[in-house]
Parts: structure tokens; sequence; C-alpha cells
């Protein structure tokens, strides 16, 4: 993190801030809202989710304003504590359902255009990872329904099958997919997590 000391503007901005003064924390808001968005993007992924943390981080730094140093740059401080709220998200996304079934909703292929709409290249990598884990013939009727488009009637043509087994095949594959990206797509952000307060 860096330790440089702030300018001399800076300083009496947050000597300001520290003392309870709404217009030097607006002023702070304004100056850092952007860089905090995008770094929280980069890791959720999700617009919503970044408009709640990003006004948490700033509901944090008023409600802890005494804490801050104006000696020291604002940014990186705000940085820790975004690290820390999206820190604490993915730990209750690993043990909550439902939170896994939003997240799922955005990330599983059939909800986006593969290659097109997928930002991140590892998770995308991720999913195809585990999309591959699948048996063959669970593997090949979840590609021709979620990535091909194909209908279950087509896919029970096209593969001599009855459509109940298509059926049976992608919900047994969503709920793999599920189970596993929950866990795993954990693990992913949090690793990105260690660059946020490095982009002040």
């Amino acid at each position: 993190m860096m330790r440089c000391e702030a300018d001399a503007g800076e300083k009496g901005l947050l000597s300001r801030l520290r003392e309870g003064d709404r217009h030097a924390f607006q002023t702070v808001y304004q100056r850092h809202k952007i860089s905090i968005a995008a770094a929280i993007y980069r890791m959720v992924k999700d617009p919503e989710l970044v408009e709640d943390l990003l006004q948490e981080v700033f509901i944090r730094l008023w409600e802890h304003r005494q804490r801050i140093d104006p000696g020291l740059p604002v940014g990186g401080y705000l940085h820790r504590i975004a690290q820390n709220l999206v820190c604490d998200f993915f730990r209750k996304l690993s043990r909550d359902k439902k939170m896994q079934d939003q997240v799922w909703t955005r990330i599983q292929p059939s909800a986006i255009s593969v290659g097109e709409r997928m930002e991140d290249r590892e998770q995308q990598e991720l999913i195809h990872a585990a999309i591959n884990l699948l048996p063959p013939k669970r593997r090949e009727v979840y590609i021709l329904c979620k990535f091909e488009s194909k209908s279950y009637e087509e896919v029970s043509l096209m593969l001599n099958i009855n459509m109940s087994t298509v059926n049976d095949h992608i919900y047994k594959a969503n709920q793999f997919l599920k189970k596993y990206l929950a866990t795993r797509i954990v693990y992913l952000l949090l690793v990105g997590i260690s660059h946020i307060g490095q982009v002040v």
C-alpha cells in the first residue's frame, strides 16, 4: 500500500472531514467514487452490487472519519474499506444458498452471449472447466441446449434420447455447476482483491 504523504490541500480537506464537515465529505466522495466503483466492479461484475457496496464504503468512511490520518492519501483508506466489504460479501456468498443462486443466474452460460459479454477471461475459463467435468453425454446435452440454443425436442431427436432424459441431464448439470462454481468463484474473485488497494 502506498504511504506517501497527502498534499497540503488534501490534508486540510481530511482534517475538516474528521471534524464532521459534510462539504469535505462530499468533496472526497466526488473525487474518489469512480475509482472505487471501478475497482469493486472488476471483482463483482454486477452494477447493482457495485452501487450498494460503493454506498457502504462511504457510509463507513463517514462513520469512522475520526480514524482518518490527514497525512496519508484517503484513496488507500477507501480501497481498504472496499476490500473488506467485498471479502465479507464473498464469504457470505460461500454460506448462503440464495446468494449463490443469484450469482449463478448472472454467470450461467444461458444468460450470456459466450465470448461477447463475458468480460472476465478467468471466469469464462472457470465455467468451461466446470462444464468439462460433466459426464460426456450430460456435457453434450448441456452444450447443445445452453450454448447452441437447441430446444429439448431438437436435442432429443439429435441424440436419440427422450425429452425427459434431456431435462434430467440439464437439471443435474445445473446442480453440479452451481455447486462447483459457488465454491470456486469465491476463490477466483477473492484472488483479485489483493490488487484493489494498488489502484489509488
